[in-house]
């Protein structure tokens, strides 16, 4: 038997917009066509996974629990517009970490590692096959490569029409 569909998706630069470094409520920027998308693709039979690099965390930013509490708030506006996310993959290391805890000179879940993926298909039996990833950044999409499953870049815009694009709908 096959696994679940899935699409993975970047937080920063895809679902939101990209600010620096966000992590409270008045920073965030929905994308425009992001609930939308989300819904789509969640009528279709997709899992929406993001997997993010937070880097801010490690770099004393913003606290794990802010990040935390950041991407629940997100989860629930999107929810709010009938979108599903079923999970979020975070990776607060960076090798260049003022906060110690943090420091890690290659994490296997920093992207363009495929760690938080790979985790995301074994935790939730996903199919790479049938699942592909989203991204605004090369590593996104190096990640994708290494852990198997297709990657496709988002430059801003529209997440809705780009993902209705994608699928040729």
């Amino acid at each position: 038997m096959t696994g679940i569909a899935a699409v993975f998706l970047d937080r920063d630069g895809v679902l939101i917009e990209d600010t620096g470094y966000p992590h409270v409520e008045d920073q965030m920027r929905i994308t425009p066509g992001a609930p939308e998308a989300v819904r789509r693709l969640n009528a279709l039979g997709y899992m929406a996974i993001i997997v993010t690099n937070q880097s801010g965390v490690a770099r004393g930013l913003f606290s794990l629990e802010q990040m935390n509490r950041f991407n629940d708030t997100l989860v629930r506006r999107f929810a709010a517009r009938g979108a599903r996310i079923g999970a979020v993959y975070a990776c607060p290391f960076h090798a260049e970490a003022k906060v110690e805890e943090f420091r890690h000179l290659d994490h296997p879940d920093r992207k363009p590692n495929p760690g938080m993926i790979l985790r995301a298909i074994n935790d939730h039996g996903v199919d790479p096959a049938r699942s592909f990833l989203i991204g605004d950044q090369a590593s996104d999409l190096e990640a994708a490569r290494r852990a198997g499953v297709s990657g496709f870049r988002f430059e801003g815009g529209d997440l809705d029409r780009f993902v209705r694009d994608l699928l040729g709908h």
